[in-house]
């Protein structure tokens, strides 16, 4: 008998006596509150002969539900239902008051109302138990997904054609960088990624480093990879001058905004316009089918049932049970890892409590589930392409920092996830082709306002002569998952004091994404030149780039282009040939591609007046976070501008060698590459709205098209 199945049995003999056990303490419970229910003799007994008693009288009442009640409804299959449903509960009540008369020397006694009532609550609570304790195995659930799946295949008519060629699921591991995906295969975290780069046998898989644009977050990210175009998004929030708004990438009307630019630009929907469909995404993608997805969270009416994605997930008590225990026990390691980190006086650490507990839960339990298993969902439909975001690793990496204990669970857990939808693959009707990719990585380093007591709103303040407050006001962190849950209990997503308008309008606007800083005059209506600049507020640019925390500015000079700013007055103009081509000046030490990746956005129509970015230690790999965060991303400096790609080798290389992927947009076209390799039609397939996964009443999360849901951010 292998190592497997002695797991397995280990794991149904565990469930047995762990719903003995609580079957029991019912029973003493109940004993106890009703009159007419007794588990000792006349004389009286101690406790433990009670104990003793009401475990004896458990394990009747359960064995004989387990044998005689199948036996029962079999023999009571042509009784009407709604007698039969009346039936059942008199029947409860028999075989518990058999079970109470097998206990020796007649300890056990109940009058036949009462036993009814013991036996329904008996039921109740054994039944849930066992469901909670079974739904937690990945093994079980998963073997039930297989019986749902063969259901889905009798039922569909011999009429409907089945899927032809081969389909792709790309799943996003938000924020897990090329390095820590590497590490955490190495140390054994991740056996299923292990597996497919060769660990256990031959190679499947193929991993692909690729380099992300200066604005290293999930809303550039994501919209250059599903629309192909993140042309004018310079961070992941910004100040439109034209319109006097503050956008940002986790707002659904700026997500909307965002998506409708793209698709003008490009001309083209998305990457899974063709029967396709997007789960737990800031973007459409141009999908049909749509769950969890912020472009669309903000529509209203019938067309568009927000929240519908959680609805039908939690419809079904089965996930509720098996969602909600893992909740709690999120909610409880992360009071112990943060409590255990402040004993130990951890450094750096940020804030980690009020409601950030129950936050990081949902991002990392209930988020998590339900787009799997609306995954899950596409692929036992045979949908041709599925793109899926999962945000827990880049949630508790913000608070706890890129490596570490905290992450490491979150990444095993992450594994079983891809483990479960590689092993579903085999039950789908079409063959599946897994894609794993990173959207960027995260930097480690403390935050800027924790090292100089500061935040990059007080020194731009002092710069122009403005007053600085005493005590510095901490600067709001952009972590995904508290605009997640607002947008899933459709309450207004919440602006932090950075994004409020100055009071007045002469006063600088300055916002944060991560190590990237962006800094707006609100009362010149075009970009300023550094000549304007300088003549308003003479200290401000030296202030600024003089500062040990700060690595380089971007301003533009009136007469020679886009100019990087660094310490001790040294300037480079990136459109001009520099005397010596590998004297990147203030650029240098943020590695290849940094020149032009800062030319990018320059070009931008809404970059900033002052784009900053923030001091990097190449040897570390630590950078300064203007947000209260402590593993961080949005800007340039070591790992958050080092994603990966995981393709199957059955797909083309995504580069040729020797060359590097560069931007979201070129990874689109890879994506894109891929799907166009899939051998048949991609024809969008006819699906029955009543054909759900679940069986759930309302299963949009699965089948239904445009539904909106919650967010996830940077």
């Amino acid at each position: 008998m292998g190592q497997g199945r002695w797991r397995r049995v280990g794991s149904a003999l565990w469930r047995v006596v762990a719903v003995w056990a609580v079957s029991t303490l019912t029973m003493l419970v109940l004993a106890g509150i009703l009159p007419d229910f007794k588990l000792q003799s006349a004389d009286g007994d101690s406790a433990t002969r009670i104990a003793i008693t009401a475990a004896l009288g458990a394990g009747a009442f359960g064995l004989l539900s387990a044998l005689v009640w199948p036996l029962l409804v079999r023999a009571l299959l042509l009784v009407p239902a709604l007698v039969l449903g009346l039936l059942a509960f008199f029947l409860n009540g028999s075989l518990l008051l058999l079970a109470l008369s097998l206990i020796p020397e007649g300890r056990g006694e109940a009058g036949a109302e009462t036993a009814v009532v013991v036996a329904a609550v008996m039921s109740a609570v054994a039944s849930a138990t066992g469901g909670a304790l079974a739904v937690r195995d990945d093994d079980a659930y998963r073997r039930r997904l297989y019986r749902l799946a063969d259901r889905r295949r009798r039922r569909r008519p011999d009429s409907m054609p089945g899927p032809t060629g081969p389909g792709t699921v790309f799943i996003q591991l938000d924020g897990v960088g090329h390095d820590v995906l590497t590490h955490a295969v190495a140390k054994g975290l991740m056996p299923t990624v292990a597996r497919w780069l060769g660990d256990e046998g031959p190679a499947t898989h193929r991993l692909t480093p690729w380099r992300t644009d200066w604005s290293s977050q999930t809303g550039a990210s994501q919209l250059g990879i599903l629309h192909g175009s993140n042309h004018d998004v310079p961070a992941f929030r910004w100040y439109e001058k034209d319109t006097g708004e503050v956008m940002v990438s986790n707002r659904p009307a700026s997500a909307v905004e965002l998506q409708r630019r793209a698709a003008e630009r490009t001309g083209d929907g998305g990457l899974l316009t063709v029967d396709g469909a997007s789960r737990g995404n800031l973007f459409s993608g141009g999908a049909e089918q749509l769950a969890l997805v912020l472009s669309v969270a903000a529509r209203r009416g019938k067309e568009n049932r927000s929240r519908a994605g959680y609805f039908a997930y939690f419809s079904d008590p089965a996930n509720a049970v098996r969602t909600a225990l893992s909740f709690v026990a999120e909610v409880f390691r992360e009071i112990g890892e943060s409590t255990r980190a402040r004993f130990r006086r951890c450094r750096p650490r940020v804030s980690r409590g009020g409601l950030y507990p129950f936050i990081r839960a949902f991002a990392t339990v209930v988020e998590r589930d339900v787009v799997v298993a609306a995954v899950l969902g596409d692929m036992l439909a045979g949908r041709s392409a599925v793109y899926a975001d999962l945000v827990a690793y880049d949630e508790v990496a913000h608070h706890s920092g890129p490596t570490g204990k905290d992450v490491e669970k979150v990444l095993r857990r992450l594994d079983r996830s891809l483990a479960l939808l590689d092993q579903v693959a085999e039950h789908a009707p079409r063959a599946y082709r897994i894609v794993v990719l990173s959207d960027h990585g995260q930097s480690p380093g403390e935050t800027f306002r924790a090292r100089y007591g500061l935040t990059l709103g007080d020194l731009v303040k002092a710069g122009c002569g403005l007053p600085v407050p005493r005590k510095a006001q901490r600067t709001h962190s952009g972590a995904e998952a508290r605009s997640a849950v607002r947008a899933a209990l459709r309450r207004p997503v919440e602006e932090g004091a950075e994004e409020r308008r100055p009071a007045r309008r002469a006063e600088p606007i300055v916002l944060a994404s991560g190590n990237l800083g962006l800094v707006s005059f609100p009362d010149v209506r075009h970009r300023m030149t550094r000549e304007e600049i300088d003549r308003r507020h003479p200290a401000l640019l030296p202030t600024l780039a003089n500062h040990p925390g700060i690595g380089f500015l971007l301003v533009r000079s009136a007469e020679r282009g886009p100019l990087v700013l660094g310490a001790r007055g040294a300037e480079v103009y990136l459109d001009e040939d520099p005397t010596d081509p590998t004297d990147l000046g203030p650029l240098a030490d943020f590695g290849p591609g940094a020149a032009d990746a800062v030319r990018r956005t320059d070009g931008f129509p809404h970059t900033a007046d002052i784009m900053v970015n923030s001091w990097y230690d190449p040897d570390d790999g630590e950078v300064l976070a203007f947000e209260e965060q402590i593993g961080s991303h949005g800007g340039l400096g070591g790992a958050q501008s080092r994603p990966f790609l995981l393709s199957p080798l059955v797909l083309s290389d995504p580069v040729p060698d020797g060359e590097v992927l560069v931007g979201a947009e070129r990874v689109h076209d890879v994506l894109r590459r891929w799907l166009g390799e899939a051998q048949g039609p991609q024809i969008p397939m006819a699906l029955d709205l009543n054909d759900s996964l679940f069986d759930t009443p309302d299963d949009t999360a699965f089948a239904a098209p445009d539904h909106a849901a919650p967010d996830k951010t940077h």
